[in-house]
């Protein structure tokens, strides 16, 4: 099969999918493929929810069509999966999108076509967990009557300066010639050019320390702040001084979360399991990230008793929900830790978040919205996101949200050490 050859379709038109689909939409004809009709109906409208491809970006790809009905992929013979990986309450991989798209897939598969997978996985999981699927469902032979790929998505939500097409590609084939033609494909949208690993599992690898690398050093970061905050030592004046040195990391303390950072590591550490190594760094960088929640609560708790502020039934505001600044997703966001720590003290809690859809927010989480917090009501204010709207607003502005006696929690150093009354 040639370049030309290629009818390509994308499953999954979510924040990694659909920024894929349009790119390919301006250059060549694909079909966006989702099970949600709601969201197909709205990117045929024009627009996109997520925020992360603009009308004009939509309108330019002018040879993307968009479907939910499974039945069209029989016209294409090269599918790129981008469907969520999430883990599950248990902290383990849950593969269940992973693998309803493989058999969606495998019921159209033909002789000849190529399956590529985005979607984060543990090294080995497309040959050992999506593959058989294929073959079962379609009755056909891996790696002689079709083959597979792996290109890991390096999306980065409300990024508008690093997008899809300046971002280097990871690519990757099950055989040599299906590598260098998925690596052709990619090539044409992506001008920063690309890298084709020796192998999937590779790729695949290469994914997940990505963001395991970033989750354990903000862990450091976070136990860091603990230890300084103990000690009276302004942290961020710490990492400033630090700063001064040409290889000190820029990293800062601050909730983990969202679609890769708080989930990747988990799908590195059952791999690591299953082979029977324990992963002591990755799972201790884990624990410590996932309790930040708690621990910026227990601080604010400590603060206002010290205050004398009461705390049960006192009214707290938190600004922002969303997993990071600028933009509406609220995937896998820590915020919420925070939410749920402080209604265990009988704390009545605002969330305020001017790019949150309030809908998604109670059906994601069951958090109610407040779209206009009443100033002067507040015993405690904590800025959770720095949304530009946020970083905008003057201090003194912001403290007339609080009642006279109460405690501003700037978790994200939009503010001075000394307009604040807590930082991380």
């Amino acid at each position: 099969m040639q370049l030309n050859d290629l009818n390509l379709a994308v499953i999954g038109l979510g924040y990694v999918g659909l920024p894929l689909a349009v790119e390919f939409g301006k250059v060549r004809s694909v079909l966006g493929f989702d099970i949600n009709n709601k969201r197909v109906s709205e990117l045929q409208g024009g627009s996109d929810s997520t925020l992360e491809v603009s009308q004009s970006d939509l309108y330019e790809a002018k040879h993307l069509v968009y479907s939910s009905k499974p039945e069209d992929l029989s016209a294409c013979n090269t599918y790129i999966v981008t469907v969520p990986t999430p883990i599950d309450e248990y902290k383990r991989p849950d593969l269940t999108p992973l693998i309803k798209a493989s058999r969606t897939i495998g019921a159209h598969l033909k002789p000849g076509d190529i399956v590529i997978y985005e979607s984060t996985v543990y090294p080995g999981a497309t040959e050992e967990d999506c593959v058989p699927v294929l073959e079962r469902v379609s009755g056909l032979t891996f790696n002689k009557d079709f083959f597979v790929g792996y290109s890991p998505e390096r999306i980065n939500p409300g990024d508008k300066q690093r997008r899809l097409n300046n971002i280097k590609k990871v690519t990757s084939g099950s055989t040599k010639e299906v590598a260098n033609l998925i690596d052709q494909l990619y090539a044409q949208i992506i001008t920063a050019g690309t890298h084709k690993a020796e192998s999937i599992r590779v790729a695949e690898a290469a994914k997940v320390i990505e963001n395991t690398q970033r989750d354990v050093n903000i862990a450091l970061i976070n136990e860091l702040s603990i230890i300084f905050n103990r000690l009276g030592i302004d942290t961020e004046a710490v990492l400033e001084a630090a700063g001064t040195k040409w290889n000190f990391l820029p990293f800062r303390p601050g909730l983990v979360g969202g679609h890769c950072i708080g989930v990747d590591p988990y799908y590195l550490t059952h791999k690591a399991q299953a082979i029977g190594h324990h992963p002591e760094m990755i799972l201790a960088g884990r624990r410590i990230n996932d309790g930040m929640g708690a621990y910026v609560v227990s601080q604010l708790v400590k603060a206002m008793t010290k205050s004398r502020i009461q705390v049960q039934d006192s009214k707290v505001l938190v600004m922002g929900l969303t997993f990071k600044e600028n933009c509406p997703d609220l995937r896998n966001t820590r915020v919420v830790d925070i939410v749920y720590e402080l209604s265990e003290y009988n704390v009545d809690v605002d969330v305020f978040d001017p790019w949150v859809n309030a809908d998604s927010a109670r059906e994601e989480y069951g958090i109610h919205m407040t779209d206009n917090p009443v100033p002067g009501s507040y015993d405690a204010i904590i800025l959770a996101v720095a949304h530009d709207e946020f970083r905008s607003t003057p201090v003194e502005e912001l403290r007339k949200m609080g009642k006279p006696q109460h405690i501003l929690y700037d978790l994200k150093y939009i503010y001075k050490a000394h307009e604040t009354d807590l930082r991380l």
